[in-house]
């Protein structure tokens, strides 16, 4: 790595921390299409200071990728060079209060509905949103018509440098599927609030979402959700213009895709939207899949997917 100033240090590893840290280390375990090559380093922080001090004492031009439990991502792969930082139990906190609930960025996005339920706070659109709320945040996650953007309050994060902030929903700028945060810093703590519902009546209402889910997506299978974004117009607040309401999935069954393959990597059967790893595809399988099907789509019908995936880190050396 490039030299850095006097007060930082040029390798992360020589940094003394708290938490666990890792050199070369393989990512494919930690993503849902189970795919992909090493970090160069894999940091899981103790807890906020002990990220906020990680971060202080980092050379500022390493790269700091903050991954969450990899539900919606592509590791290319030949890995991700820098530091790939992954929160875990110390983050993972769920506690409701006043028709609020505060949840680590580390919870997972249906543990948090499933607590909000209880304490009769509607956050359900949350319980079939595979991932994490730091990740669910970040990418302004939404079904059913419902959208973080709607029920966000505040959240605080770990700056680049190292620094802890408040963020409000400005700061943020909410658009459909993404949010404006500046590379590197980190979602530690989300804040949301939802409508008061009975709980029993918020129970059943999950009950049915899942139920719906289940039967029409490939949820046992090893995929990241949603591969493209529907190719819609869009509000600064994340809701559908339902003048141009158009679905990806019938873009894809359009252009005679469903059940699409490339090496272990198929659009399902089941959903022509989701991408799976049917066993042994690499993450140039599960790419070039995608664009293939963005290519068809495209000189089908002259409308350009957008990958709603993320796809990150170098290609496999040739």
């Amino acid at each position: 790595m490039p030299h850095s100033p006097d007060n930082k240090t040029d390798q992360p590893q020589d940094i003394p921390v708290r938490g666990r840290l890792g050199i070369d280390q393989d990512l494919s375990r930690l993503t849902w299409l189970r795919a992909g090559g090493p970090a160069d380093v894999l940091f899981q922080p103790a807890d906020t200071e002990d990220l906020a001090q990680f971060l202080a004492a980092l050379d500022p031009v390493v790269p700091v990728f903050p991954m969450g439990v990899g539900s919606n991502l592509i590791v290319r792969d030949g890995g991700i060079r820098g530091v790939v930082i992954r929160l875990g139990r110390g983050f993972n906190a769920i506690t409701c209060a006043e028709g609020q609930v505060v949840a680590g960025a580390a919870a997972l996005d249906a543990h948090v509905a499933i607590r909000a339920g209880e304490a009769g706070i509607d956050l359900g659109f949350l319980r079939t949103i595979p991932g994490s709320i730091g990740g669910a945040l970040r990418m302004n996650a939404g079904c059913y018509g419902s959208y973080v953007a709607d029920v966000f309050r505040s959240a605080r994060a770990v700056t680049r440098d190292g620094r802890i902030v408040e963020l409000g929903a400005a700061d943020l700028a909410f658009a459909y599927r993404q949010t404006d945060l500046a590379p590197g810093w980190v979602i530690t703590e989300v804040t949301l609030q939802g409508p008061q519902v009975a709980p029993e009546d918020l129970a059943a209402a999950m009950a049915d979402q899942l139920a719906r889910r289940d039967a029409s997506q490939p949820t046992k299978a090893r995929s990241a959700g949603s591969t493209f974004r529907n190719p819609a117009g869009f509000s600064s607040t994340g809701r559908a213009d339902d003048v141009h309401d158009l679905k990806a999935w019938k873009l894809i069954d359009e252009a005679g895709l469903r059940g699409h393959r490339r090496g272990g990597a198929q659009m399902s059967e089941k959903h022509s939207n989701f991408m799976i790893n049917t066993g042994g595809a690499t993450g140039a399988d599960l790419e070039g899949l995608g664009e293939e099907v963005r290519k068809k789509v495209f000189n089908d019908r002259g409308i350009e997917l957008e990958w709603e995936i993320m796809r990150v880190g170098d290609p496999a050396p040739e």
